[in-house]
């Protein structure tokens, strides 16, 4: 590889690098690995469930669950927000997998903040969106089986 494609690459590691660490100082690992490798991202093929919120900022947060006898099989998320919205739907679908409906509807913003072990205070917005969302969708959901 000829210098100044060597000198570049590495040029562009170090960047990548002094990026990742001071979004680690902003957030915290845990958060930043989940914006960078969202778990249960996107529009699933096949799902009982869905819906969709707009925050009053403007940013949507859809969450697509499969229910069997009141319990969540798999919960996926989709939001065009910023990186911490992006960790919390994640962490969201984390936490809700595998348990009941009930206990899904009783999701507090707290409980997803402590999993994501603390949002910066200017970016606890995202969890009112994942609360809301969630809660709304449960409601179509309850509103539905009726």
């Amino acid at each position: 590889m000829p210098q100044k494609e060597e000198s570049f690459d590495k040029f562009v590691e170090e960047l990548q690098q002094e990026i990742i660490d001071k979004e680690i100082n902003d957030f915290n690992e845990h958060i930043v690995n989940l914006f960078q490798n969202p778990k249960n991202w996107g529009k699933p093929s096949n799902f009982t469930i869905s819906h969709s919120y707009i925050s009053p900022r403007k940013k949507t947060m859809e969450f697509y669950l499969t229910i069997e006898n009141g319990i969540i099989e798999k919960a996926n998320f989709f939001t065009d927000g910023c990186g911490a919205t992006v960790a919390t739907g994640s962490q969201t679908t984390l936490l809700i997998e595998g348990k009941t409906v009930d206990y899904a509807e009783k999701l507090k913003p707290e409980d997803i903040d402590r999993a994501l072990h603390g949002l910066p205070e200017d970016h606890k917005h995202s969890l009112e969106l994942a609360v809301n969302t969630l809660r709304n969708l449960i409601v179509k959901y309850k509103n539905k089986r009726k």
